[in-house]
């Protein structure tokens, strides 16, 4: 019998924290890239670059982890709070119904709006199979543990699902703003369909699988 969802244990006020804690912990970690990976020029090296970013993604991984843990968990069951568990095949249905809400309003987005813009983070990142590694699998799976398993699931124990799906989401979202605040909006949306995909699925599985898919599609747009 699957456990009842949410699976967390730390509450929301531990997962608002958890977010700021993941920041520090990111920004520290890529201190010494930031540090010693100058190109004698003003800037960082590509290689500096791509270890800040996944210094940076690194911290919303361990600090999910690590409060996971210390709630009284051994590390398979700290995953599985964080929503690291099988799903069943209908998860796929709900997988296409999120796809299929994120695209509807992404287009409606782009009519009312104009498109959205991002910083392109990936050209300093170095060679292409470095910046797939980092935009379409890290980055994935370490925001969506922090997102997702850690924040929305900590928020779900005391709030209804639509408000704790939207208050992560918009956290997520606002945190992008510094890559380019005409694409928070749709990644606020993208970010609540996921924490009701999580809720519906019980797995963030398919969450990961899906923000990997929009993260390819993006580095290859551009």
């Amino acid at each position: 019998m699957r456990a009842a969802f949410p699976y967390s244990n730390w509450g929301p006020v531990v997962a608002v924290l958890g977010i700021l804690l993941a920041l520090g912990a990111g920004v520290l970690l890529a201190l010494p890239a930031a540090i010693l990976g100058g190109n004698g020029h003003g800037e960082l090296t590509d290689a500096a670059n791509a270890a800040a970013q996944f210094a940076a993604e690194l911290g919303f991984l361990l600090v999910p982890i690590a409060v996971a843990a210390w709630r009284g968990a051994r590390p398979r069951e700290a995953l599985a709070r964080l929503g690291f568990r099988r799903f069943r095949p209908s998860a796929v249905g709900w997988m296409f119904a999120a796809i299929g809400a994120y695209l509807a309003f992404a287009i409606a987005y782009t009519a009312a709006f104009g498109e959205p813009h991002q910083k392109d983070i990936a050209k300093d990142l170095g060679p292409v199979v470095v910046q797939v590694a980092l935009i379409g699998v890290v980055a994935p799976v370490c925001e969506e543990t922090c997102f997702r398993g850690f924040l929305f699931g900590g928020l779900r124990e005391r709030l209804p699902r639509i408000v704790a799906a939207l208050v992560s989401a918009l956290i997520f979202g606002g945190l992008h703003a510094t890559t380019g605040v005409s694409a928070v909006p749709p990644l606020i949306f993208f970010g609540f369909v996921l924490a009701l995909l999580y809720e519906r699925t019980g797995s963030i599985v398919p969450g990961i699988m899906l923000h990997m898919l929009n993260n390819s599609v993006a580095l290859l747009g551009h």
